[in-house]
């Protein structure tokens, strides 16, 4: 199978840009499957950018799913090359992809969350999803089982993330962490507003921690199933996103003015301790 390096080349270098992390984890894979691992992230982050940040984007979000709609006559950008490739050399399909759309384009409607069930499936469409794109891709005869531990470590992936850019979600009037979290806590809206950073704080992160560690777990469950390399790709993942957590437990949890990055020694230490486990 060729692959056309333009759009591979350039796919790569949007994932380089935009997640270390996973640009560490899925470069070892072999060819194709990393080039289409190289598409799936590029894609995604163009929905995604289109929503936070649309004055940077060559596309509006609607632009991007009338293109990806049809795809066949799609022009003019790297990207629609590029996923005519995917679906045509792997089993992807389009219904995730149209998740993904769903779950960003709530972003304009919903910005405060008031139910951890709310967010859950946020993060199935915004994260979850992306388990179902790249499912096709790196395991060769995924079964159900499969799929829902792809899902599962997506939506704890996604907790992470919320988790991390707690003061950049505010700075955009978002709030994430669902109220009855908050309250159950006992970490008030007037805290959370004011980055006041309290032991309250502190067992709402750690709630946050526990059920992302959970999907987390789910999501490794079937890793056996999967070829040599896929596993590889998918355990750096995982180490390298949850070690974000690590981070913020050292910087006591200051979520409001700092955001948790997980530098090269630690992401060269954490390798060396997936290779050897």
């Amino acid at each position: 199978m060729i692959v056309n390096q333009d759009f591979a080349n350039a796919c790569e270098q949007m994932m380089k840009k935009g997640s270390s992390s996973f640009y560490h984890a899925f470069k070892h894979l072999p060819s194709p499957r990393r080039e289409a691992v190289y598409i799936i992230y590029s894609f995604c982050r163009m929905i995604d950018d289109a929503v936070d940040e649309p004055e940077k984007s060559p596309y509006s979000l609607d632009e991007l799913e009338d293109h990806f709609t049809h795809l066949d006559e799609a022009e003019g950008h790297f990207i629609w090359p590029a996923l005519r490739f995917l679906f045509t050399h792997f089993p992807v399909t389009k219904e995730p992809f149209y998740t993904q759309f769903a779950g960003q384009r709530q972003d304009y409607v919903k910005t405060h969350y008031d139910t951890f069930d709310e967010l859950e499936g946020y993060c199935y469409q915004v994260a979850g999803s992306v388990g179902e794109m790249l499912l096709p891709v790196l395991h060769d005869e995924p079964t159900q089982d499969v799929k829902q531990a792809g899902i599962a470590l997506g939506k704890g992936m996604q907790i992470v993330n919320i988790i991390r850019d707690v003061g950049e979600d505010q700075s955009l009037n978002r709030r994430y962490i669902p109220r009855d979290l908050l309250d159950e806590h006992g970490y008030a809206l007037y805290d959370f507003e004011q980055q006041i950073i309290n032991e309250e704080l502190v067992h709402v992160i750690e709630d946050l921690i526990a059920r992302a560690d959970a999907w987390f777990e789910e999501g490794l469950t079937a890793i056996e199933t999967y070829p040599k390399d896929s596993a590889l790709a998918i355990r750096l993942a995982s180490a390298y996103y949850r070690e974000i957590i690590e981070v913020v437990r050292e910087r006591d949890y200051r979520v409001f003015d700092q955001r948790a990055v997980v530098n090269s020694d630690r992401k060269a230490n954490l390798f060396l301790q997936v290779m050897n486990s």
